[in-house]
């Protein structure tokens, strides 16, 4: 009985405020628990750098590493890639997302149209991926994260997010629409 009311609870959208301020609290929630705010590519970045360690390969003594070894130093020195606290992260995101998609009926397995929107999606996601190392984090860990926190390169970051949003929109349209 009490599954359906739930259920029933989830078929309206939640409110965009209501979700930013659940959102908000957890953070603050996992700031006071954990010491860490919410951030999700730092846990990608360790998976990466600990399965090219599997081909011998020392991304440690890449340069790019050099520049933020005090920030990078709690995700090297994990010894475990799934006992840490970035995974755990990443993965409670992961579940969360599901779980609150398949409450709101929304779960769809969608099949890729043709060969030019997985090209695009590939490109994308490279692109993304370069982007987030180079601001040292993503739009959660660089801009929901930041904002709250006063950080001057939160609201920059957020700038120029909402300019390539835009920009993204607009190639969107011309080309893949």
């Amino acid at each position: 009985m009490g599954a359906i009311i739930i259920l029933k609870f989830f078929k309206k959208p939640m409110p965009y405020i209501v979700g930013g301020l659940i959102l908000g609290i957890l953070n603050i929630i996992l700031l006071a628990f954990s010491g860490m705010s919410w951030q999700i590519t730092s846990g990608f970045l360790l998976w990466g750098v600990k399965f090219l360690s599997l081909f011998n390969i020392d991304a440690l003594n890449w340069e790019y590493f050099s520049h933020f070894k005090s920030y990078y130093e709690p995700i090297i020195e994990s010894k475990s890639l799934i006992f840490n606290r970035y995974t755990i992260l990443n993965i409670g995101v992961l579940l969360g997302s599901l779980i609150a998609t398949l409450l709101a009926c929304e779960f769809k397995l969608k099949r890729i149209k043709n060969k030019k929107q997985l090209l695009m999606a590939l490109v994308g996601g490279i692109l993304m991926g370069y982007g987030t190392r180079l601001a040292v984090g993503c739009n959660i860990g660089a801009f929901f994260s930041g904002i709250p926190s006063f950080s001057l390169h939160a609201w920059v970051f957020g700038i120029f997010t909402f300019l390539g949003v835009y920009i993204g929109f607009k190639i969107l349209i011309k080309y893949l629409i």
